[in-house]
């Protein structure tokens, strides 16, 4: 296939896609990140957030979100090593509603000896996971 890129999205459990695209766009750490075939390599940290892999010659695009991590793109190939990677179809929105909600509790009780980092990070992942879910919904 011509114009296209080879995508590996990894989580620390398991190999999450692996294909050929014609665009990922992603969150990176100084903002969104758009690649295309034959991309500048690069190599930055990625935030909580939806990777959107246009796939090759289809209509639908795959979403995966992932809880931060790594990008590395080459000329042919983009590979994501993220801390945790879910599926866009297997994102559960009660689920990231209730981490949300323990997360802000949390944060407002100031009694409890919490580490602040771990609550301010899994705020931010539980919100970006309803993001992910959001901009999933708009695409449908």
């Amino acid at each position: 296939m011509a114009n296209t890129i080879h995508v590996d999205v990894v989580s620390a459990e398991e190999l999450i896609f692996a294909g050929e695209a014609e665009f990922v766009a992603l969150p990176g750490e100084a903002g969104e990140l758009g690649i295309y075939p034959k991309h500048t390599p690069l190599i930055t940290r990625i935030r909580p957030g939806a990777v959107r892999i246009k796939l090759a010659g289809q209509a639908d695009d795959e979403f995966i979100f992932v809880a931060g991590g790594i990008l590395e793109v080459q000329p042919n190939g983009v590979t994501v090593l993220a801390d945790t990677a879910i599926r866009g179809h297997d994102l559960d929105e009660a689920k990231a509603t209730a981490a949300k909600k323990a997360a802000e509790e949390l944060l407002t009780n100031r009694e409890s000896s919490i580490d602040y980092a771990h609550a301010q990070a899994e705020l931010a992942e539980a919100m970006a996971q309803l993001a992910a879910i959001a901009k999933l919904r708009q695409k449908r």
